[in-house]
């Protein structure tokens, strides 16, 4: 009997390799984080950022992660880079220091400190959003993830759409304060090929 049990507990030792953490690099043609603020309190503004870099990684068995997201503050646009007969257009002013201050801070980041799981996928993410130099928890929901085959090459692929919220006068952006808003809903749509 003890060796039969041997025996089986050997033979399951390839499957407990095969849970080990899955490592995404991000797309960056299908990955942008983009933003809606409250304007006048009119209507909500919506701007993204066209360039992002980062990784993520997750073990089902473990129900653990991480996430890296780098992205570059000057790659903003809200549809408005043409000034026309104004000082400046207002792409140029949210790179200017009133906003994210592009020259002296080029990149913004967010960095897990914990993976939240419901079944075998994450459903969120809480960790450090640093902005302008200010370091803040922010917790991201994912609203979608789902895995799958990329047609093209296929190779493993995840993505989704991680949302949360966070105040820009928590890391030192005030300019314009009340009249637009404070308060910043963050949506980061991603998609990632597994290395």
């Amino acid at each position: 009997m003890k060796r039969t049990l041997a025996a089986l507990a050997l033979a399951a030792l390839p499957f407990a390799v095969q849970a080990a953490p899955e490592h995404y690099t991000v797309d960056p043609y299908h990955t942008y984080p983009n933003f809606t603020v409250e304007h006048w309190g009119l209507s909500m503004m919506h701007g993204r950022f066209d360039k992002t870099t980062g990784k993520f990684s997750f073990d089902r068995a473990a129900k653990s992660g991480s996430v890296e997201i780098v992205i570059d503050s000057a790659s903003i646009s809200t549809g408005d880079n043409v000034k026309g007969n104004r000082p400046r257009s207002r792409d140029e002013h949210l790179r200017a220091a009133d906003f994210f201050n592009a020259a002296e801070f080029p990149t913004l980041t967010f960095k897990s400190t914990k993976v939240v799981f419901g079944g075998e996928l994450p459903t969120g993410v809480e960790g450090n959003l640093t902005l302008l130099g200010v370091t803040r928890p922010v917790a991201l929901s994912f609203e979608r993830f789902k895995c799958g085959k990329n047609p093209f090459n296929q190779k493993d692929r995840c993505g989704g759409n991680a949302v949360g919220k966070f105040k820009r006068s928590d890391f030192g952006m005030k300019t314009a304060l009340p009249a637009v808003g404070d308060e910043i809903t963050l949506n980061i749509e991603f998609e990632g090929d597994r290395d």
